[in-house]
């Protein structure tokens, strides 16, 4: 299994592979079909002037799982942070360690990007998830997150 970024000049079959991962997991939720929104969020990440990172876990071309890094900057941790948006591993691939491949190769490129923090969110009560979150170092911070949509 490889674990790359989704390059900026990605032709459209693999755009198309992604868009219809994510909206495996999106329908998971209820979120309806909102195609057109996942490829224009895709075009975005892939803008040259973006600061968002796709990355892929492929083998044999099948797109096993992806994950979407927004790139900020951290006053209070004096540099850049990473916020991990979304971490979704194919229905048919889970408890495979694709994700813990994917969050592994996550943390080593923000360290050698020199990234001060990874940070990311999870449900209260998903606890498959938040067990590999911990067991990679990640720990619980209290807060609560608010959104404001247009």
């Amino acid at each position: 299994m490889d674990v790359y970024e989704l390059p900026r000049d990605a032709d459209e079959t693999l755009k198309e592979k992604m868009a219809d991962l994510f909206m495996q997991q999106i329908s998971m939720h209820g979120e309806g079909d909102s195609y057109n929104l996942v490829r224009n969020g895709i075009e975005e990440v892939l803008d040259e002037d973006s600061s968002s990172r796709i990355l892929i876990a492929e083998e044999e071309g099948a797109i096993l799982g992806m994950a979407l890094l927004n790139i900020g900057i951290s006053l209070r941790d004096g540099g850049k942070y990473v916020w991990l948006n979304e971490l979704y591993v194919d229905n048919e691939y889970r408890n495979k360690g694709i994700g813990r491949k994917l969050l592994l190769h996550i943390i080593y490129w923000a360290e050698n990007e020199h990234i001060k923090t990874i940070e990311l969110e999870t449900g209260v009560s998903n606890s498959v998830t938040k067990h590999l979150y911990n067991s990679l170092g990640f720990y619980d911070v209290v807060s609560k997150r608010y959104g404001f949509r247009f």
